[in-house]
């Protein structure tokens, strides 16, 4: 007999818990969207779009998910035979670098597995033996959600810069806006990219390209087309043109709501608080139960949006299915991970619409699921993990 009698809870990596008033904004007749109301609201976003990312750059809207983000970059900064190199943390930046070769673009990766971060002094060595400028970009993510790894996006921009090297810098923050510090100007970023479904907290959908005056330069040579060309999207007078047609109607509404939540009511330095907090709590219950390690070592190499937990052969395949089918609550599955390791690997999504007691739940759900399926453990965890909440302090 089953315990999973209530609300579905979604503990991965993304798309993550949408708040309910995020949901009640969205439910609404379909606008005019040509002048009006709409367009009054839409022009309210991009200075909160800006906030949330630190810029005080330009931006452009996308009716897409992350993959769509990826290209509008690609194709605005890049043509077919240019080079790019990969910094291969994890699994989403080898896939970002896929797409790149799809358009022609040549991919120089840099691999450092599913367990480390960016070596900087490999991102050097790199960038210094490219002596003719055939790089014309970096990519890197700032958050890989399949391995859960942090890269030191200010200290990658060091290593280019003492490099004299003149790359753009684009940086993925699909799984950390919102979650992980950030600052797309002060730490030296050309384009970022992300979306909206994880630390936004909006359904799956829209998709933002912030860039500055050196990816606005470089797209003079770029050959987008209509749908992707962040020129038409920002520069038009015609509000249609901002989505190359049809707007996202819903999808603004809710993310005016997201935003209204995340920047004017709680604000971007308690929301990073928050999310390193709540990062923390979960690893402490990993180190307090014992037999569940984070895939990351260095804690200050871990996301604080989402962990990914390695266990012993099998056990991630059976916690998985005994918290979703016995108790409703959803966890990631493993992503990059092949083989024989494939059933050791599980993601704890910890971001966005999250409070202590969802998270407790889903820990204490994990813990619960150890016992049923008699995995050994050591007890205290959850002690642990309340008393890192407890201890927390807004600023």
């Amino acid at each position: 007999m089953s315990l999973n009698f209530g609300r579905l809870q979604l503990a991965i990596p993304g798309p993550s818990i949408i708040p309910d008033r995020v949901l009640a904004a969205m439910h609404k007749p379909s606008p005019n969207i040509y002048y009006g109301p709409l367009v009054d609201m839409v022009d309210t976003l991009y200075p909160d779009l800006k906030t949330v990312a630190q810029t005080k750059h330009d931006m452009a809207i996308y009716i897409a998910n992350g993959h769509g983000a990826w290209e509008a970059a690609l194709k605005n900064t890049l043509i077919e035979g240019d080079k790019v190199l990969i910094l291969g943390t994890g699994r989403f930046p080898l896939t970002w670098a896929e797409m790149a070769q799809s358009h022609g673009i040549k991919t120089e990766i840099i691999q450092f597995g599913m367990h480390d971060d960016a070596d900087v002094a490999k991102v050097r060595e790199a960038l210094s033996a490219d002596t003719k400028g055939e790089i014309r970009a970096v990519l890197a993510v700032q958050t890989d959600t399949a391995s859960s790894v942090k890269n030191d996006i200010p200290a990658i921009r060091k290593a280019i810069d003492e490099t004299g090297h003149n790359a753009l810098y684009m940086v993925d923050c699909i799984a950390s806006l919102g979650c992980d510090e950030y600052h797309m100007d002060e730490w030296g970023v050309d384009v970022t990219i992300t979306a909206c479904q994880k630390g936004l907290m909006t359904p799956a959908g829209i998709a933002f390209v912030y860039f500055n005056d050196k990816a606005k330069e470089a797209r003079k040579r770029a050959k987008p087309g209509e749908y992707w060309d962040w020129v038409l999207r920002t520069q038009s007078d015609i509000f249609y043109r901002q989505f190359d047609g049809t707007a996202p109607t819903q999808h603004l509404y809710g993310i005016r709501e997201a935003l209204d939540i995340l920047v004017h009511e709680e604000g971007m330095k308690a929301c990073w608080k928050r999310h390193e907090t709540q990062a923390k709590a979960v690893w402490a219950a990993l180190d307090g139960w014992g037999t569940l390690q984070p895939n990351i070592a260095d804690p200050e190499k871990r996301s604080t949006a989402v962990t990914t937990v390695k266990t012993a052969p099998g056990q991630a395949t059976a916690i998985r299915e005994w918290c979703e089918q016995s108790a409703g609550l959803v966890l990631g599955i493993p992503l990059g991970f092949e083989g024989k390791d494939a059933d050791r690997y599980f993601r704890i999504g910890h971001m966005g619409h999250l409070n202590p007691p969802m998270l407790l739940g889903a820990l204490t759900t994990i813990e619960t699921a150890m016992k049923a399926l008699k995995i050994e453990h050591e007890e205290g965890a959850i002690s642990a993990a309340c008393q890192v909440l407890a201890n927390h302090k807004s600023d």
